[in-house]
């Protein structure tokens, strides 16, 4: 069922795809995310930003 969710959502991208606006952003917002990611894994990410445990709290049920 999800196979055929994912195609169809390919026919519609294939009839309208998204615009140059739309794809430039979606670029930019994983360029920021690999930006982030790089400052963190070289350690010049400041402390404050930074969790305190490693993880989000967990929400109790």
């Amino acid at each position: 069922m999800n196979n055929l969710i994912w195609l169809l959502r390919a026919s519609k991208w294939a009839r309208r795809p998204p615009s140059a606006r739309m794809v430039r952003l979606v670029l930019l917002v994983m360029a920021g995310a690999l930006g982030i990611a790089a400052l963190e894994w070289l350690g010049l990410w400041p402390d404050w930003a930074r969790l305190e445990n490693g993880r989000l709290p967990r929400i109790p049920h």
